[in-house]
């Protein structure tokens, strides 16, 4: 609850939903707004709009008990064959309402699932995931068998010199680096701040052609939502077009800050991420021409192939550098081809070098899951296709898959 006194804002939060609770949650955030200074940049409450419709919400999905989640997961155990398998399923509704004193008053249902499967054994490991609004997208057997095949290809690793090879990015780590990258490229508090990597290159081309991302929480094909945590309609934004530079996500405290002709595009984050600014939550980037995994293999023609990435660091936002390290599935290429597996290789990129030099990227998009479910459950992913990419920068080799 966020109460607002002449410019001084108070805010409170609670999970006692009772009537006393919410009395309570009332009267700490009403106190808060009197022991506070004026904020200047505080933009007043959102005055009520209509949203656009879209259709987040899933009936089957809804109504998956335990049982029913048991026997999704055991189909992905029992599809692993003889690798051992590791993994969940998760399903679940997620309802955000939003209700102002200026007569605004909003409220959209969401559904969404996952399966994840790790086939992993010592010396060999493989990974494969699938998100949806609805449930009856997802095919769990399928995506053990993946992983189970990805993990039997990955045994006899070898290690690998460091340097700057031409690598092919499969959709689960291509989403996760861009979603890291975006925290401050695509946000304005870091471009007003600074921090973003297109402070000051607004309008110049910056990535290769093929790169043409949006920020579209209204996409179908995502996990569609209509409105931000102020109750705001979202909007589509064009973050890169083509590779030139066009835009960032914004929030109505900072287009405030920005002033000019700087307007929300419906970016406000919960309470607890507002340090942040607004955060691009549905990152989509255009698929090419590449028919599948193979033709992009091809187009690298020597370098290295990479399924997944994890523990990611941020370096150096200004610069867009990330650390990681590859995991549960990275090849050689050589002569267009798969060659021998890899161990799991440590690499330092940035990642507008990675997408200065893009030959090619797959037709078809992947809707990448980028929730934790550590938290409170709202349900956020990428859409991206698989990308060969010219310039991926390997630092060190690290274990054997599986260990």
């Amino acid at each position: 609850m966020r109460a607002v006194h002449d410019g001084r804002v108070g805010v409170a939060v609670t999970n006692r939903t009772s009537d006393d609770g919410l009395r309570e949650l009332a009267a700490r955030a009403a106190d808060a707004a009197e022991r506070v200074r004026a904020d200047p940049d505080f933009p007043g409450l959102a005055q009520p709009e209509e949203p656009a419709a879209v259709d987040g919400y899933d009936e089957a999905t809804a109504a998956l008990g335990p049982d029913e989640q048991a026997r999704l997961a055991a189909a992905a155990i029992t599809a692993s064959g003889e690798t051992p398998a590791y993994g969940f399923f998760t399903s679940g509704v997620t309802e955000l309402a939003v209700v102002s004193t200026t007569g605004l008053l909003a409220s959209q249902q969401l559904t969404d699932a996952t399966v994840l499967v790790l086939a992993s054994a010592e010396g060999r490991s493989g990974y494969a995931s699938q998100t949806a609004s609805a449930v009856e997208r997802l095919d769990p057997s399928a995506c053990a068998v993946e992983a189970a095949e990805k993990a039997a290809r990955t045994n006899s690793a070898r290690e690998l010199e460091p340097g700057a090879y031409r690598a092919v990015l499969e959709p689960y780590a291509l989403a996760d680096l861009l979603q890291y990258f975006a925290w401050d490229t695509f946000g304005a508090l870091g471009l007003l701040e600074e921090r973003s990597y297109l402070s000051g290159r607004l309008g110049e081309r910056l990535f290769d052609e093929n790169v043409t991302l949006w920020d579209d929480a209204l996409d179908p094909r995502g996990l569609p939502k209509a409105f931000d945590f102020e109750g705001v309609p979202k909007q589509r934004v064009t973050l890169v077009e083509q590779g030139v530079a066009r835009g960032v996500v914004w929030d109505r405290r900072s287009a405030k800050r920005a002033g000019g002709d700087a307007r929300t595009t419906g970016h406000a984050p919960p309470v607890g991420l507002q340090a942040y600014g607004p955060l691009p939550f549905s990152l989509s980037l255009a698929g090419g021409e590449a028919e599948s995994l193979d033709d992009l293999v091809a187009a690298v023609d020597d370098g290295i192939y990479v399924t997944r990435v994890h523990y990611l660091g941020i370096v150096h936002p200004r610069e867009g550098v990330i650390t990681g390290m590859t995991r549960d599935g990275t090849f050689r290429i050589r002569d267009g081809k798969i060659a021998e597996p890899l161990v799991n290789l440590r690499f330092t990129v940035a990642m507008p070098d990675v997408l200065a030099d893009v030959p090619a990227l797959t037709r078809a998009v992947t809707l990448v899951n980028q929730s934790d479910f550590y938290g409170e459950r709202y349900p956020i992913g990428a859409l991206v296709p698989a990308i060969a990419t010219g310039h991926f920068n390997i630092t060190g080799n690290g274990s054997l898959p599986g260990i």
